[in-house]
């Protein structure tokens, strides 16, 4: 399969359909699906389904001790319940009426009024069970006894793994800020600069390129421009540490490299995967080799990306070449992306998904020699009718600067 030269539109839908509206949209297919699969009320916890499903997020939430719910019955308008410090915020960046909100102390605690939501004589809650915050399950478990606390993360799923054409778009934007902070990235390496003015180079350039994307207007005016999270990057011998943050250490002449945007390269809530290894001034016959290898074997795994492939295939494809080239197979080829860092499916070993239109991955290429050297390549892409388009861009090859 080769890369498609364009997105397909699905007839009849609207490229701008405001975000709002198809979060709405979302959320009354997933309360169908609850229906049907004979759930009473969905309790959701979770960041990433709370922005998939009502358009909104926070940047403080349970980390603090605070968690948001949203609270869904087939048929019923949602309820947001949200800390009562954060209402002001959601109930401007959500499309759901219905906002309600508790206080740390006193008889509004959370407890008290999702309790006062959920009401009497339940037969089951649906949830995520896997991200479900432990002092919320704990609640659940004691106010709730004998109560069925059914796994919804499957139907959740499935409707996430297809994303509509709107969210594509986002995501290439996504695309383009990462490549801006790869560009910054590749521009600074010299030898003696220190990594993590190359980090702050990276994070500027992102930031300024996500800004030019927004407006200061309706809901996007809560969108943050701003690039975040530890840099994971390795250079010099380090480079088989897979995800060590940026330090001080200085780059030698000859030093591999390594950038991953994978916690960084985002938008709009929705995160990509995007990973390039650069060379100092000049690269070493063993350090080259191993990075080739890598890139081939990334491309072997895209080589075959389309509908009808199943997952787990694309991933023997690259390991095939890891093989020929000598080196084990040390972890999956991708991951599917979108408002989370991992989706489903997953290009792995045992996955036997099939590909269809819509589904969006990060496909990597990967070797780590431990205490020696590494070659690592990744990028975004999205399933189209005739095979795959990029929504990350930037040479495949290797890569060496001036410094």
């Amino acid at each position: 399969m080769i890369a498609s030269a364009s997105w397909i539109l699905k007839p009849g839908l609207d490229m701008m359909m405001d975000i709002l509206d198809e979060a709405k949209q979302r959320t009354v297919q997933f309360q169908d699906r609850l229906k049907q699969a004979g759930h009473d009320v969905a309790v959701i916890t979770d960041e990433s389904s709370i922005a998939y499903l009502a358009g909104f997020w926070g940047y403080l939430s349970i980390e603090f001790g605070r968690p948001t719910f949203l609270i869904l019955r087939s048929g019923q308008e949602p309820t947001v319940l949200t800390p009562l410090m954060e209402s002001e915020m959601v109930s401007a960046m959500t499309w759901v009426q219905d906002v309600r909100t508790w206080e740390d102390a006193g008889d509004r605690r959370w407890e008290n009024v999702l309790a006062e939501i959920l009401g009497a004589n339940l037969k089951s809650i649906a949830l995520e069970r896997d991200v479900l915050p432990a002092i919320v399950r704990n609640w659940l478990d004691e106010h709730f006894p004998g109560i069925a606390l059914d796994d919804a993360s499957a139907v959740l799923g499935d409707m996430r793994m297809i994303k509509s054409p709107s969210e594509i778009e986002v995501m290439k934007k996504a695309g383009t800020i990462a490549g801006a902070m790869m560009e910054a990235a590749h521009g600074s390496l010299a030898e003696g600069v220190q990594e993590f003015e190359t980090a702050l180079a990276i994070i500027a350039a992102g930031s300024r390129k996500a800004a030019g994307f927004l407006t200061n207007s309706g809901w996007e005016a809560f969108v943050s421009p701003m690039i975040h999270n530890l840099q994971i990057m390795q250079s010099g011998s380090d480079t088989s540490m897979v995800h060590r943050r940026a330090s001080v250490k200085r780059y030698d002449r000859g030093d591999p490299v390594y950038f991953c945007f994978c916690n960084m390269a985002q938008f709009k809530q929705y995160k990509l995967g995007f990973d390039r290894m650069f060379f100092v001034g000049e690269v070493s016959e063993a350090a080259g080799h191993i990075q080739q290898v890598a890139i081939e074997a990334q491309a072997a795994a895209l080589n075959v990306i389309g509908p009808g492939v199943v997952a787990e295939d694309v991933a023997a494809a690259a390991d095939a070449v890891y093989a020929e080239g000598g080196f084990a197979t040390s972890y999956r080829t991708g991951r599917s992306i979108g408002v989370a860092y991992l989706e489903k499916p997953e290009l792995k070993k045992g996955d036997k998904t099939v590909l269809k239109p819509g589904m969006t991955f990060a496909v990597d290429g990967g070797i780590s020699v431990d205490g020696e050297l590494a070659g690592r390549i990744g990028d975004s892409i999205v399933v189209t009718r005739d095979g795959f388009e990029y929504l990350t861009d930037y040479p495949r090859t290797l890569l060496v600067s001036k410094g």
